[in-house]
């Protein structure tokens, strides 16, 4: 006799969302350097009725919250970690730049390995392509 196998977290998420009656999530992934043009995103992913989520901090412009070096660093990993988390809440990824630095290709990297769609806005940078 054979039992069911208990659901994994993701599983339970999925079901989750469902049952909450969900629109799809999508995460907005790439360098921060974009952020006109995730803001952009945003908009137009909204407009198509889908919950957003993306990079809520510019590290690389200036602002007294990591102007010293060292509580930077930590914070970068907290965020980087918190990024992560967005990626394994999303349903899809959509990587916003014609640029692909090591942290979005972990980013890709990640959202793959979860088997979350992926998508570009300059599909000629997909690494995997």
């Amino acid at each position: 006799m054979s039992y069911p196998q208990p659901l994994t977290p993701e599983e339970k998420l999925a079901d989750a969302k469902k049952l909450l009656s969900l629109p799809r999530i999508v995460v907005i992934c790439g360098s921060t350097r974009f952020m006109t043009e995730m803001n952009e995103a945003d908009l137009r992913e909204t407009k198509a009725g889908k919950i957003v989520v993306k990079p809520g901090c510019d590290m690389k412009s200036p602002h007294e919250v990591w102007s010293d070096p060292v509580e930077a660093e930590a914070l970068k990993v907290r965020l980087d970690d918190l990024h992560r988390a967005k990626i394994r809440l999303a349903d899809e990824a959509l990587v916003v730049g014609d640029y692909i630095g090591d942290s979005t290709r972990a980013e890709i990297a990640h959202a793959r390995s979860l088997g979350k769609p992926v998508r570009f806005t300059h599909p000629e940078v997909d690494p995997d392509a």
